[in-house]
């Protein structure tokens, strides 16, 4: 089939690449021409283990174009995958897909079906029909349908290729055989709703997931203040089939593109509907916790923070992804800036793409926090050399490159022996046999 994907962000890009790979013939449209001049030279412009080999590899299948025209033209099958970020309210930014619907009903000479790709509050597929049915020609007929994704970052191919579900939300049986069509090679159950059920079943999924994180937070803290260990109470909790052990590690808290914004606009949405959705905003307040508690346990061992180096391993929100949009990291390292600490950071891949969003210009909205964040903290290519003088070494995503020390070179790098885990990745009893005093969350 012809299909076209405006956006190519993590979630148009990934989807354009299967689709291709999958011997549909891809076009996607992408309006930020620096991003579309290297997604033309075939260069991925983030970091997500296997994406770029797929990209290269099918140049034939896969192509870019700057014009929703020619999208609108190339494909009866339209995605949609541009950006939803969160307001200052915690509603999502609907801008980019009201623009989108516009510009699609301007192009319209016949049948298209427009599927919601993005994750978008309930009834915006009827926003978007009663949009383009104002600016479309009175002749034509279209659809908006909606296929949510359900991508991890990190692993987001593995997902792709292989879904637990494929949800399909359809206004009508003709809907329902495109996208069928579309999915016809996949295996794995389909789940046909109608439009509604399938813009809520996105947000519930998240906000559930991140409930279950949030959960296992607040137990770990009951753990360290009983003298348990949360990783044997999760374990315990974990294989109860009903329960079942993902989502159920301890740490500093969730973040990311999808959880926080996922969960503040379900909570706005179920106000807007008229409930008071209190379960999830206790969500919330125990994410905000979780990074509050980390900063109090370097400060219990520092005492004074000012001028005091602090060493931090991982800056993306999580390992095999340079994604730090809403990372634990990030409001880590204002609170220890606000203290005036000096900070040294390392990761893996988030280094390069931290450097290239200090290097934008101010006025791009979209990363001036961001890059407010990164400014006068230190960045280092090697691990180790962002100990150099460290008072203290916090790990904040937990990368496989982490997960075993140089313990003479660490040592000889710190001015203080101290290592804060926020991801639990440490032996207690080994860290503390080399000499170091080591706190890791709920244990």
């Amino acid at each position: 089939m012809n299909i076209s994907i405006i956006g190519t962000g993590y979630v148009g890009l990934v989807t354009g690449a299967l689709f291709a790979e999958k011997g549909h013939n891809v076009l996607c449209i992408e309006n930020n021409k620096k991003k579309l001049e290297k997604l033309q030279k075939r260069e991925v412009p983030f970091y997500e283990p296997g994406l770029q080999e797929l990209v290269t590899k099918n140049t034939q299948r896969l192509k870019f174009s700057e014009k929703i025209s020619e999208g609108v033209k190339h494909a009866q099958a339209i995605f949609v995958a541009v950006g939803t970020p969160a307001l200052a309210t915690g509603e999502p930014d609907m801008t980019y897909i009201e623009h989108v619907a516009t510009e699609i009903a301007h192009n319209l000479k016949d049948y298209r079906l427009i599927i919601e790709k993005s994750t978008v509050p309930v009834h915006t597929s009827e926003k978007i029909h009663a949009i383009m049915k104002r600016f479309s020609p009175p002749d034509v007929h279209f659809e908006v349908a909606s296929n949510p994704e359900f991508l991890r970052e990190g692993q987001a191919l593995e997902d792709a290729f292989n879904p637990d579900r494929i949800v399909l939300g359809v206004p009508s049986t003709k809907a329902q055989k495109i996208l069928t069509d579309v999915y016809k090679d996949f295996d794995a159950p389909f789940i046909i709703t109608n439009v509604n059920s399938a813009e809520i079943i996105k947000h519930a999924a998240n906000s559930f997931l991140a409930m279950k994180i949030s959960y296992i937070n607040a137990v770990a803290n009951i753990c360290e203040l009983s003298n348990a260990n949360i990783k044997e109470v999760a374990e315990g909790i974990g294989l109860d089939k009903r329960i079942g052990k993902h989502f159920l590690n301890a740490g500093v808290g969730y973040g990311g593109s999808c959880f926080p914004k996922d969960v503040d606009a379900f909570v706005n949405i179920s106000r807007d509907l008229g409930y008071d959705f209190k379960l999830l905003e206790e969500v919330q307040n125990i994410n905000r916790d979780q990074k509050k508690r980390l900063v109090k346990k370097i400060k219990k061992h520092l005492w004074v923070i000012k001028n005091k180096v602090i060493a931090i391993w991982g800056l993306s929100f999580k390992p095999n992804t340079d994604d730090m949009r809403e990372a634990p990291a990030l409001d880590i390292i204002k609170e220890l800036k606000r203290s005036q600490a000096k900070i040294q950071i390392f990761d893996p891949k988030a280094i390069q793409k931290a450097r290239e969003i200090l290097e934008l210009p101010a006025d791009e909205s979209h990363t001036a926090a961001l890059k407010e964040t990164l400014m006068e903290v230190e960045l280092y290519d090697n691990q180790y050399k962002a100990t150099e003088n460290a008072d203290c070494l916090i790990i904040l995503t937990e990368w496989d490159e982490f997960k075993t020390l140089n313990f003479e070179v660490l040592k000889q790098k710190m001015n203080q022996h101290i290592i804060i885990d926020g991801r639990n990745i440490y032996n207690s009893q080994e860290l503390e046999k080399q000499g170091f005093i080591y706190e890791s969350v709920g244990r």
